[in-house]
């Protein structure tokens, strides 16, 4: 009895050091994976780029010293200096907002009702047709593309929030109310707690949303920040430095969401980071 137990362990230490060798694999390595396909679109690009597929179409290598030609005579930090800054301010205040009525929305049937049908509208809807109006409503100042970007991300953080408060653990539901805990108990202790992974995932989903509403803010409304460099460089058929502008604004909003992803899985998920 004693042989087989060892052996039964010995068998399963084989295999554990089987696996882990087999987790070294370089396909197996996300980080590598991801610079080989980086690489590889890169490389599509150049050659696309000089073939050529349109005569407004640059090549990478084109985009890129381009690119380090904006950020040197200072044109590409101040795009950015202005186009951050309803950015930041539309995504904190949709955040605000959006947690709340969520969460409001979640606990109270009336909410839902009021509420809720209305988000679903706006997100549904084909919502570059409202920054018009409340660029007649509002101006082409501040104020407005704030609201533009808070009308594209404000209706993903609100129905993540209402989905995750409607789905917490109706277990953890009881033991609240068995230990008599308050309403403002269960909702801090509880409720907000657990939906908090899936609110988080909510958030990083809205700022993708905001990036989105600001650069249409800023083509649509007054070109102004990236959407000036765009719309300056089009005109000119500087088609290397327009096409350096669009990557920039990709690349920024891509890492902003990775690094809202790694801080997802670190604080909200970390089962996952355990390979």
């Amino acid at each position: 009895m004693a042989t087989s137990v060892g052996t039964e362990e010995t068998a399963a230490g084989l295999g554990s050091v089987r696996r882990r060798g087999e987790a070294v694999r370089w396909w197996e390595r996300p980080i590598l994976v991801r610079i080989l396909s980086i690489v590889f679109f890169a490389c599509v690009w150049e050659v696309a780029g000089r073939i050529p597929v349109s005569f407004a179409f640059p090549t990478f290598s084109a985009t890129i010293a381009a690119f380090f030609r904006m950020m040197a005579d200072g044109s590409m930090p101040l795009a950015y200096v202005s186009t951050l800054q309803p950015l930041v301010l539309g995504v904190v205040l949709s955040t605000l907002l959006g947690v709340g009525i969520g969460t409001l929305c979640g606990l109270s049937r009336t909410g839902e009702w009021l509420m809720i049908p209305m988000f679903i509208v706006l997100q549904a809807a084909p919502v570059a047709a409202f920054i018009p109006l409340i660029t007649f409503v509002y101006g082409i100042g501040m104020t407005a593309k704030t609201l533009a970007v808070m009308v594209l991300a404000l209706p993903v953080i609100v129905l993540n929030t209402y989905k995750a408060v409607r789905n917490v653990n109706e277990s953890l539901l009881d033991m609240a109310r068995s230990f008599l805990g308050t309403r403002w108990q269960t909702v801090t202790r509880i409720v907000i707690p657990d939906a908090s992974p899936v609110i988080f995932a909510g958030l990083r989903l809205g700022v993708a949303a905001g990036f989105v509403g600001v650069v249409l803010a800023e083509l649509l409304i007054t070109p102004t920040g990236i959407g000036d460099l765009i719309t300056f460089h089009r005109s000119r058929a500087d088609y290397a430095e327009m096409y350096a502008t669009i990557a920039s604004i990709i690349a920024l909003s891509t890492l902003t969401l990775v690094f809202l992803q790694w801080v997802e899985l670190r604080i909200f998920r970390p089962e996952k980071t355990r390979d």
